[in-house]
């Protein structure tokens, strides 16, 4: 059985509107694995900053037994920020969850801010053994968390610019590609 033309011309479009639809969607899930590997950097992070944090606010207990309130503040953030991160990596590009821990992130840190304030505002405390090592610790990762979040950032708008793009755009909503989350 021969084609005709218009039948050829056809099918071949056809072809071409497979193939495209292909790398279209294998190029958004590989964007979408970037902003998870991204999210995954952001959790080391915040994994090494949490480990620094349980043994400095105990190490802090007894030499500022007086601002109890700010370190059970700062534990109380931290103890939010880490469910907050939780849900972030079961879903790491849902805008809702991001909000969430960009809240919960800002609170953790004007309740650190405030116990830092306090560490530094004592030279005792900063030469000492048990607290200038958890401390120097929380510092590194914050420093790291920082840079993995721009990474994220940067992830997330390359996926979402990719989303955003015609003819890409109509095929997103097919295959469910939303929108990722911004922190």
């Amino acid at each position: 059985m021969i084609l005709s033309l218009r039948q050829g011309v056809v099918l071949a479009l056809a072809a071409l509107a497979v193939f495209w639809m292909v790398g279209a969607y294998n190029r958004l899930v590989a964007l979408r694995n970037a902003v998870t590997q991204a999210w995954a950097k952001i959790d080391d992070s915040l994994r090494l900053r949490a480990a620094a944090g349980e043994p400095l606010l105990a190490a802090l207990r007894g030499p500022l037994a007086s601002e109890q309130g700010a370190l059970d503040a700062m534990q109380a953030a931290l103890a939010e920020a880490g469910k907050a991160a939780a849900a972030m990596t079961a879903r790491p590009l849902a805008a809702d969850h991001a909000a969430a821990w960009v809240a919960a992130e800002a609170a953790l840190s004007a309740a650190a801010a405030r116990v830092f304030a306090l560490f530094e505002h004592d030279a005792a405390l900063r030469g000492a053994a048990g607290i200038a090592e958890p401390a120097a610790a929380w510092r590194e990762a914050s420093a790291r968390l920082g840079f993995a979040r721009q990474l994220f950032n940067d992830e997330a708008a390359a996926y979402d610019d990719a989303i955003a793009l015609f003819p890409t755009r109509l095929l997103a909503p097919m295959f469910r590609f939303r929108a990722a989350g911004r922190l």
